[in-house]
């Protein structure tokens, strides 16, 4: 089934107040939600517009229709390259962020870790996730991910906590479900899905086994709150205001009350050895969605920095140019890290081809990097006029209406009008409160580089590295051949 960006709207306006926003429990309609509102539907939309269809759709593995991309999981390297090209397509269009991406990374990290939980302990939580995401795809549900505990004090592990809310714990089991309690943080997009995935965040020990948890919820289940902080660009409601500022994003603390969870959408209860695996499933699929994602947000800040060198009339400067070509190494390399993933990813128990995981992290750590460095040549070659332009009010009213007109204007070739649109952009893309949520998002989403260097520190070959080393410094006369398998892209079945 695909749902219409109207019965999306719908579902979301029907459901429980549990929205909190300044203190106050809001509906979905509230205004301040809206610029999220905006970005979620357009993946509705885009999956019914054909000229989207390949890659915003997909067949569902579980049913045979035609679903929504972003609760599809991956058959193949095509799967991966569509999922990878579709996140930066639509991102582009609606400013950033598209919002989807953590509950397909989520719903690919529980499908497979459900398989290898059931070979190992002879469980039944794959049949139980497959059940429920048929529900997803039948009523293409909106889905997001909450994985990341409050954490408390980061020296001590769960179960040594003062504060026992500080980690998602099983409070009871019962034989018809669970019973949870705790909270999750910077939770994206959790107030206007309908449903959400709850998974673990770290390694776990024997004696953490209460925090080894994972299940589904609706979004405004009894018990569930979400205090949340919505950004959003200044003018947004402004009639006259650009497409991009009538997109935003919002964030939300995940308070779980005791929550009783059926026994049909548990899918962790109390599987520690397995907390470590379906995090870092969940981490690595997200890393690869942003070498995606990522890359728009770099086609963005770049396109507005080469308007700003051209309002300026300074875009012919050599210097200028060079470093505009800054802009292509983050954006492309992390593209490509990402193609590469998807070309030697691997399939797994549950038949879901996953991206690889080294490249996947090297496109993630090196986009987290590179963030502050391009908002940093925006603000070089625009100027400072991003934080001092004049409000808009002052170009449609007043005494200084003439003299504005001329103030806006530095390029003889662009109109008054076409010049405050483009500094209007460099104040929204460089200077507001949308751009510094993009600023600490582009470091720390899908984990901060620190994160993505562990990962590679663990999984990376160096004593393949050593061997080469060796075999140059002549101390071994050969060299194993077993790089040779590294020549063979596991494309998969396109089909």
């Amino acid at each position: 089934m695909l749902k219409t960006k109207e019965q999306y709207r719908e579902n979301i306006y029907n459901m429980r107040a549990n929205v909190y926003i300044g203190g106050d429990a809001v509906k979905r309609d509230d205004h301040r939600l809206e610029p999220g509102v905006n970005v979620m539907e357009k993946t509705f939309e885009f999956a019914q517009n054909p000229k989207f269809e390949k890659f915003a759709t997909a067949t569902s593995t579980v049913t045979g229709e035609q679903i929504n991309r972003f609760v599809h999981l991956p058959q193949n390297a095509y799967d991966l390259m569509q999922k990878q090209k579709y996140i930066r397509v639509a991102a582009r269009r609606v400013g950033g962020c598209i919002q989807r991406c953590m509950g397909l990374d989520g719903t690919i990290a529980l499908a497979v870790y459900t398989k290898e939980a059931d070979n190992a302990n002879g469980t039944d939580y794959h049949e139980r996730f497959l059940n429920y995401l048929k529900t997803v795809h039948q009523n293409d549900l909106s889905l997001t991910c909450a994985q990341t505990d409050i954490k408390g004090d980061r020296l001590l592990r769960p179960s040594k906590q003062p504060n026992p809310e500080a980690y998602v714990k099983i409070v009871e089991k019962r034989d018809d479900g669970i019973v949870v309690s705790g909270m999750k943080m910077s939770i994206t997009a959790v107030a206007y899905v309908e449903e959400f995935l709850v998974l673990p965040t770290r390694a776990l020990m024997e004696d953490d086994h209460d925090y080894a948890v994972a299940f589904s919820i609706p979004a405004d289940a009894e018990g569930v709150s979400l205090i949340t902080r919505p950004v959003w660009h200044r003018d947004k409601d402004d009639p006259d205001a650009s497409p991009f500022c009538k997109f935003g994003v919002s964030d939300s603390v995940v308070v779980l009350d005791n929550v009783f969870i059926p026994k049909e959408r548990v899918f962790m209860c109390e599987e520690w050895k397995f907390g470590r695996r379906l995090a870092l499933l969940f981490a690595d699929s997200h890393r690869h969605s942003y070498s995606g994602c990522k890359p728009a947000v770099s086609d963005i800040i770049c396109g507005t920095t080469a308007l700003a060198a051209e309002a300026n009339n300074i875009h012919k400067v050599s210097h200028i140019r060079e470093k505009m070509t800054e802009f292509a190494s983050a954006a492309e390399l992390a593209f490509a890290a990402g193609t590469a993933a998807a070309v030697y990813g691997e399939e797994t128990a549950s038949g879901v081809f996953f991206p690889n995981t080294i490249y996947a992290n090297v496109g993630r750590k090196l986009t987290g990097e590179t963030i502050y460095h391009e908002y940093n040549l925006l603000t070089e070659i625009a100027g400072g006029i991003s934080v001092t332009l004049p409000f808009n009010e002052d170009f449609q009213q007043g005494d200084n209406v003439d003299l504005l007109k001329k103030f806006i204007v530095r390029n003889p070739d662009i109109s008054p009008e076409a010049s405050l649109k483009i500094w209007k952009l460099v104040e929204s893309v460089g200077a507001s409160s949308m751009s510094d949520w993009y600023k600490i998002a582009g470091v720390h989403g899908g984990g901060s580089p620190i994160m993505e260097a562990i990962a590679l520190g663990i999984e990376y070959d160096f004593e393949d590295k050593k061997a080469v080393a060796r075999f140059l410094a002549g101390i071994d006369e050969e060299l194993d051949d077993s790089d040779l398998a590294s020549l063979e892209p596991t494309w998969g079945d396109k089909s």
